[in-house]
């Protein structure tokens, strides 16, 4: 395995770069300086909020790209790369769907803040693992927002539960299974691969040169992407598949271990 070419590493968030603790190293922090060293891009690419990304990356966030909500919305150095919103008529559509399906939670998306009903203290109080920032609204008395992403929560399973009531949509809307709690709901050009394509164009980025990490299926078309695709241990049967390589779980420094052979492969790594 080559890495000598690489010039851009992606990785997911949960479940992939963040351990079960919603952490992230101390080991990768080290690792970035030296890929930083070496004028490789790293991009955070995750369904998470904007905010919530930089949070978890605070001491290197203005020195990365960020491809937040699935795609949907992408910053560097706090400058809007691309934004792909739902229009209004999809998100009545999809809030109407959600509300025929019993022990959902909908979550409005949108760039600055994300948008709930407050209807489950137990969701709130699970909502802020991954949102920074979140308002509660009365949804049937909403203004129309613009929407990144509406993002669906079942307590028990996404994958049983969810997302075979919103198959339906998948002609016109980009549905992903995003974790064993959550289907996210877009347009159909708002996802990670959609914008890493985009990054990659940017950037003269070819795929022998981009190395990409992911664990669940809404990193299916970025992984895609990389002639260095990297399924996590903890990935799902999916992404598995589609992986062209593995490495360890997210508790056992799968990315880092990666990035650590990949810097070996360059020139005066310490």
């Amino acid at each position: 395995m080559d890495l000598s070419k690489i010039k851009m590493v992606v990785s997911d968030m949960d479940g992939t770069l963040l351990n079960n603790k919603h952490e992230v190293s101390d080991l990768f922090f080290k690792l970035f300086k030296e890929l930083k060293k070496r004028n490789i891009l790293f991009v955070a690419a995750s369904g998470r909020q904007y905010n919530s990304i930089i949070d978890k990356l605070a001491p290197i966030k203005n020195e990365i790209i960020v491809v937040a909500e699935n795609g949907a919305f992408v910053k560097k150095s706090g400058v809007e790369l691309l934004t792909t919103p739902l229009e209004e008529t999809n998100v009545s559509k999809i809030l109407n769907v959600a509300a025929t399906i019993p022990d959902v939670h909908a979550v409005l998306c949108c760039k600055h803040s994300a948008y709930v009903s407050g209807r489950s203290k137990d969701f709130i109080k699970m909502l802020s693992q991954y949102y920074t920032n979140f308002n509660v609204i009365d949804f049937t008395k909403r203004a129309p927002l613009e929407t990144l992403k509406i993002a669906l929560y079942h307590f028990e399973s996404s994958e049983n539960y969810i997302y075979p009531n919103l198959i339906q949509l998948e002609n016109q809307l980009k549905v992903k299974i995003s974790g064993p709690n959550w289907v996210d709901v877009s347009s159909i050009n708002a996802h990670k691969g959609y914008a890493i394509e985009k990054l990659m164009r940017l950037y003269d980025i070819k795929p022998n040169e981009l190395m990409v990490f992911g664990d669940y299926n809404n990193d299916f078309e970025m992984l895609a992407l990389a002639d260095f695709s990297f399924a996590m241990e903890n990935a799902h049967k999916n992404i598995r598949k589609i992986a062209k390589y593995t490495t360890t779980n997210n508790d056992n420094y799968g990315v880092e271990r990666i990035l650590e052979k990949l810097l070996q492969q360059q020139v005066n790594f310490l």
